[in-house]
Order: structure tokens, then C-alpha cells, then sequence
């Protein structure tokens, strides 16, 4: 009963979605919330983000007072019903001028374009759009990235934090036995000069440790590099057609 209705929302759910299930429901809600609606602020939504809590109904319950919804939840099927008209109502106002000259011969034609298009999803992604600027904000604040007032440089930050936490290689490594890393307190450590400042001290102590990070992985590959080096010229292949030894 609710197809047509995400369709014009241009929702990718829509012959998956059930409203029996809990959690298909709730991703529904934050997705029209994040995507549509956007009613609340970015950081006030995060009680509605954390889909497996034990406290989402309560949010989700204040939410519908904050919107001024006429359903209180009891009848979730008129409860969505209304979620997703009202969304739509609220999509046509953004883009009144677009809606008022759609026909359906266009529709059927920008159908045919979106369908023409590259089968990859992020060449059809507008970076600048207000949706696209709020995932990269959610994503960011749930992996715990700082702000930044540009959007794109945050996303590099995420590719960089998901390179190194979430690759099979590290998610194996996770799994394994490691040692205890060694923290050293920021305030103990030493800079070998005074910057004149405490925050560029504090900033330079920092990049410092970056920097010895940086040079003991570098040793580290060196090390293995070693170690391949010599288990090769320790066994060499003996050609003895040649009457020489190596390769």
C-alpha cells in the first residue's frame, strides 16, 4: 500500500521494505528524516540513528510530537502513511517548478535517461547536494571524525579511517593476539623546543608522534623486506647443466 508512495520518494526499498519488520521500519524513518523531511538539526538525531536501541521508540515518539504528527504510532500503517505524504509534501515545495512541468512522457523519459546512465552509483552522486553533505556529516560522527567546514575533506577523512580500521586485512588483524600498545601521554612528551605558543607546542608534539609512527612502520617493512631478501639468497636454485649456482 505504500509503493507508489516511496517510488515518487525514489526510495531503494521499495520491494523490500515491510512494515512488519522493526528494523526495515525504523531505517525507513531515519532515511525520510535524513533525506526528505529534515526537520531536526543533524546532531539532534542521532537517538533516531541508533536503529538497535532499547530507547528508539521513545525517541521516535518525541520526533513525531516535534513534526506535529496527528498519529501517536498506536496505528503504525496510518502512522506511515502520513510520514511519507508528508515528506512528499515537503519534496514538492523544495521543487515546485520541477513537479509542475512533469508529464508522463517526461517521466517515462528521465526514467530512460537514469537507466542510460553508468551502472556505477557515485557517477550519478551530487557532491554538493544538501543530502549528500548531511550523510558525510552522519557518517562522520559515527566513526567519532572531527568536523570540518568542508564536506569533501571529511569524506577523505573516512576513506582514510575506513582504509585502515574496516579492510579485511585489518578486521583479520583485530581478531588476533596483539601486543599492548604503548600510549604515551601527550603531556610527557618532549618536543626539544619551544614553538613560543601552547597550542602550536601541543600540535607539533603531536605531528612528532605521527612522524615516529610513521618511520616505525617504515622500519618494519624494511625488516621484512630483510627477511624475504635472505631466505631467497640463504636457499638458492642450482642449475647444474650450467655448473653454477643461482638463478
Amino acid at each position: 500500500m505504500f509503493k507508489r508512495k516511496l517510488l515518487a520518494l525514489e526510495c531503494s526499498e521499495v520491494d523490500r521494505f515491510d512494515i512488519n519488520d522493526e528494523g526495515r521500519f525504523r531505517a525507513l524513518v531515519l532515511w525520510l528524516e535524513d533525506q526528505k523531511i529534515r526537520h531536526l538539526k543533524i546532531e539532534d538525531r542521532e537517538p533516531l540513528r541508533n536503529l538497535a536501541s532499547n530507547e528508539w521508540n521513545k525517541a521516535f515518539q518525541s520526533y513525531l510530537t516535534e513534526i506535529n504528527s496527528p498519529h501517536d504510532g498506536s496505528d503504525r500503517k496510518a502512522l506511515l502513511d502520513w510520514l511519507l505524504g508528508y515528506a512528499i509534501r515537503l519534496e514538492y515545495g523544495d521543487q515546485v517548478d520541477k513537479y509542475k512541468s512533469a508529464t508522463p512522457e517526461s517521466f517515462k523519459e528521465r526514467k530512460e535517461q537514469q537507466l542510460s546512465k553508468s551502472i556505477n552509483p557515485l557517477d550519478n552522486l551530487d557532491f554538493n547536494s544538501p543530502e549528500f553533505k548531511a550523510g558525510i556529516t552522519s557518517l562522520a560522527m559515527m566513526l567519532q571524525i572531527p568536523p570540518h567546514s568542508n564536506h569533501l575533506e571529511m569524506l577523505k577523512a573516512i576513506c582514510i579511517v575506513i582504509k585502515e580500521k574496516f579492510t579485511q586485512e585489518a578486521i583479520d588483524s583485530a581478531g588476533k593476539t596483539k601486543e599492548k600498545d604503548e600510549h604515551i601521554p601527550l603531556d610527557k612528551t618532549e618536543l626539544g623546543f619551544e614553538a613560543g605558543d601552547y597550542i602550536i607546542t601541543e600540535a607539533a608534539k603531536i605531528l612528532r608522534l605521527l612522524h615516529l609512527r610513521d618511520l616505525r612502520d617504515l622500519q618494519t617493512h624494511i625488516n621484512q623486506a630483510i627477511v624475504a631478501v635472505q631466505a631467497i639468497t640463504a636457499n638458492p636454485k642450482t642449475d647444474s647443466r650450467l655448473g653454477k649456482v643461482g638463478f
